[in-house]
């Protein structure tokens, strides 16, 4: 390029002297040289300018095309995590719904059984000054009654005193269909003798367990579905000491009344 440009300077002071056909002296052809000599340079520092130009087109081109990919990456990744974030926050939507309901289902259940212990603690209250008890334990109702109050020492025969309570609890259990009962038989720790069909404690505990129970279903007219009977032994005791107290504290039969809980078991097993 830079010798064309030449060319066509020269061509062009030749042209000038063969038109004007008058001699160019040697300060005006010196001059002439001189603006040939400055646009070469000029020349060449726009080449150089050129050269640098295109070398640093190049370079944003391949910068903006890495860019570009990177933009791309992460527009991708942030679509697919915008996606995660929005499954994920309607995940968590549908569990704190799920909450919300097994909550509300416990908060019923609790509702329910401190009304039955109040409704049983009422019907029962003549009974309380002769061993029976009625508390709340892990949502569950406990209704205990000492041995004395059910039964003649070592039998397993109920006394009146005895169906009279069992009755006065007959009557709010036939209204509760929705309570399951079980009967459980508990006894001290002392060596059962000379009982003819009652071998050991555990004989005496399950015994005494089934006593209960059938007098609820055969006489109160308790649903038999609702009711399991089962013997402790001595194995679950109320109280660890080796006193008399103590003792007849062990020596009783726990009602243990606990809400159907079908719905709150449906909410937990849903997926």
């Amino acid at each position: 390029m830079k010798k064309s440009v030449l060319y066509i300077f020269n061509f062009c002071v030749l042209l000038l002297a063969l038109q004007s056909c008058v001699v160019l002296s040697p300060k005006k052809y010196k001059g002439l040289l001189a603006q040939r000599d400055s646009l070469t340079q000029r020349i060449s520092t726009l080449e150089e300018q050129l050269t640098l130009l295109q070398t640093d087109t190049a370079r944003i081109h391949r910068e903006m095309a890495e860019l570009t990919e990177k933009y791309n990456v992460l527009n991708n990744n942030f679509s697919a995590s915008s996606s995660r974030v929005s499954q994920l926050s309607g995940d968590l939507q549908k569990r704190e719904a799920r909450l919300q309901e097994v909550e509300e289902t416990l908060r019923k259940r609790d509702e329910a059984t401190n009304a039955l212990r109040n409704k049983l603690q009422q019907a029962l209250l003549g009974f309380q000054n002769s061993g029976l008890t009625v508390d709340i334990r892990n949502g569950k109702v406990y209704v205990s009654l000492a041995d004395k109050l059910l039964f003649p020492s070592g039998s397993i025969v109920i006394n009146e005193n005895g169906k009279a309570a069992l009755k006065q609890f007959a009557e709010v259990l036939n209204k509760e269909p929705d309570i399951n009962i079980a009967v459980e038989g508990h006894t001290d720790n002392k060596k059962v003798n000379n009982l003819g069909q009652i071998k050991d404690n555990w004989d005496l505990s399950v015994l005494r367990a089934t006593s209960v129970t059938r007098y609820l279903t055969e006489v109160e007219k308790v649903d038999p579905q609702r009711l399991t009977a089962t013997g402790k032994s001595q194995y679950q005791p109320i109280d660890p000491g080796t006193t008399p107290e103590a003792l007849a504290k062990n020596r009783r039969i726990e009602i243990v009344l606990s809400p159907k809980l079908d719905e709150l078991y449906n909410l937990i097993s849903t997926k």
